[in-house]
C-alpha cells in the first residue's frame, strides 16, 4: 500500500538513498540476517537493549514505525507482539518481507510516509507503537510525527521511542580533537543536506544515491510534541551509548554491543528512551 500524490523532494531524496542501503545492510553483518535465519529466538540488538524497559509485550498489536528492513520489527515478534512494520522505502521493505517469509514469520509490512500512518493502517488500531534509534532526524516535523503516533495508539496504549540523542545530532563527527557543536540542536524549517557515500554499516560498496536532508529536534520539542496530543510521559531515559559507530575514532565497542565515548563519557547523552501513554 503506497501513499497517493506528489511526493516531496526531501522525501524523493531520502527514500531513494534508502532504497540504495537496504540490500547493503541486508548483506552487512552487523544487521545478522543469517542469524535470524538460523536462531529462533535472536534478536537485534537494539531491541535487546530494550528489554528491560520494553517488559511483556505478548498478545499486543504493535506498529513498528519507520522499520527499515524489519529486523527490530521481527525482534518484537518473536517477543510476542502482532506487529506490522511501516515504511517508505520500497527496497527495505524487500528486504523485510523476504526475511519474515524464509523465517516463516507472520508480519505485515506496508508502505507508506510516516506522516498519513493513521489512514493507510486506521486510527486507535494499536496498543504499541515502537519507534527506534535514527528515525526522527528524517523527519521535518516532529509534532506531525507525535501527532500520528497519538492517532494510532488505542486508549491505554503505550509509544516506546529509543533515539539518538539531539545532542549527539548536533556535534561535528568530523572534529576528533574536541566534542564540537557543528550542527542545528533545534528543529528547523530547512533542512541539513548532506552528501555522502558510506552508511554507518559496514558494505561492499559506496552509495550512488548520496543525498540527504535531515532534521534535528531538541528535548523539549519532543517531549512537548507527546505531552501536546495528550499523551502521558512515564519515562524518559538518557543513555551514555548508541548501537552503532557514532563518532568513528572516539568511540568503544562494548560486550553489551552498544557504543561508547573512549574519554569523558559523563560528558555527553548519547540516546535516550522515551515512554507515553495514551490516557
Amino acid at each position: 500500500m503506497a501513499q497517493s500524490g506528489v511526493v516531496s523532494e526531501y522525501r524523493r531524496l531520502n527514500r531513494a538513498n534508502w532504497d540504495d542501503r537496504a540490500p547493503l545492510h541486508a548483506a552487512s553483518a552487523d544487521y545478522a540476517l543469517d542469524r535470524f535465519r538460523n536462531e529462533r529466538d535472536f534478536l537485534s540488538e537494539v531491541v535487546r537493549f530494550d528489554l528491560p524497559k520494553l517488559g511483556d509485550i505478548r498478545g499486543l498489536r504493535g506498529v513498528h514505525l519507520q522499520c527499515h528492513i524489519g529486523t527490530d520489527t521481527m525482534s518484537l515478534t518473536r517477543l510476542g507482539a502482532e506487529m506490522t512494520g511501516l515504511d517508505f522505502s520500497p527496497a527495505s521493505l524487500a528486504q523485510a518481507r523476504k526475511l519474515a517469509e524464509e523465517t516463516g514469520t507472520a508480519i505485515e509490512f506496508v508502505e507508506s510516509d510516516v506522516y498519513v500512518a493513521v489512514e493507510v493502517l486506521g486510527a486507535r488500531q494499536f496498543d504499541l507503537v515502537f519507534t527506534g534509534i535514527g528515525a526522527l532526524c528524517w523527519l521535518p516535523d516532529v509534532k506531525r510525527w507525535a501527532e500520528t503516533v497519538a492517532g494510532l495508539l488505542r486508549p491505554g496504549g503505550r509509544l516506546f521511542l529509543r533515539e539518538g540523542h539531539p545532542m549527539l545530532w548536533a556535534i561535528d563527527e568530523e572534529r576528533l580533537d574536541a566534542l564540537t557543536l557543528g550542527y542545528p540542536y533545534f528543529e528547523n524549517a530547512e533542512p541539513m543536506v548532506f552528501q555522502e557515500r558510506t552508511t554507518y554499516v559496514s558494505a561492499d560498496r559506496a552509495l550512488s544515491e548520496t543525498t540527504t536532508h535531515q532534521w534535528n529536534h531538541g528535548v523539549g520539542q519532543i517531549i512537548g510534541a507527546v505531552l501536546n496530543t495528550g499523551m502521558i510521559l512515564t519515562d524518559f531515559t538518557e543513555h551514555d551509548s548508541v548501537p552503532w559507530n557514532a563518532l568513528p575514532g572516539r568511540m568503544i565497542h562494548g560486550d553489551d554491543d552498544e557504543w561508547r565515548l573512549l574519554e569523558h563519557a559523563d560528558r555527553l547523552p548519547l540516546s535516550y528512551t522515551l515512554q507515553a501513554r495514551m490516557p
